[in-house]
């Protein structure tokens, strides 16, 4: 079973929403439109593809910072699952529980996949920059892990 395309929402205003965050914090996209903002969409904790996604956004984050940026992972794991991993692998930045997929819906990213012959409603892993603004600058759906902090880097330091 393939997945439609999901619609480009590239230069559209995010709308605003919150999610718990690890550090005891709460994520609100409005708090945070002073600069830039990274936020990506990866399935599960603790899995190889997004250990290497992680490793890799965590490896350039002063890169992120330099850049004026800010970086934000997001998965429906729960926030014990997200500390436990942050911890793990010392990430600098902070991952965020949408255990409602109420980020996942906005930004659209839940999909049917094949695990294992069984079709499963899962994450996609994606990316999205969003501007000062609060509009959507660039999105990246469909992504491979390795290699894929350093593409979104690049972006950002065009902007």
């Amino acid at each position: 079973m393939s997945n439609p395309p999901s619609p480009s929402l590239v230069g559209l205003e995010v709308p605003d929403f919150s999610l718990p965050a690890t550090g005891g914090r709460t994520f609100r996209l409005a708090d945070l439109q002073e600069q830039p903002l990274v936020i990506y969409f990866y399935p599960k904790d603790r899995t190889p593809g997004c250990t290497t996604e992680a490793q890799q956004f965590r490896d350039l984050y002063a890169d992120f910072k330099s850049a004026g940026g800010s970086v934000w992972g997001v998965s429906r794991d729960s926030l014990k699952s997200h500390e436990n991993f942050k911890a793990k692998l010392g990430l600098p930045f902070e991952l965020l529980c949408d255990s409602d997929e109420t980020a996942c819906t906005l930004f659209d990213v839940i999909k049917m996949k094949n695990m294992y012959g069984k079709q499963v409603k899962g994450i996609e892993r994606s990316t999205f920059l969003i501007d000062r603004a609060g509009r959507l600058a660039l999105e990246w759906r469909g992504v491979k892990a390795d290699g894929h902090a350093a593409a979104v880097l690049a972006a950002l330091r065009t902007r």
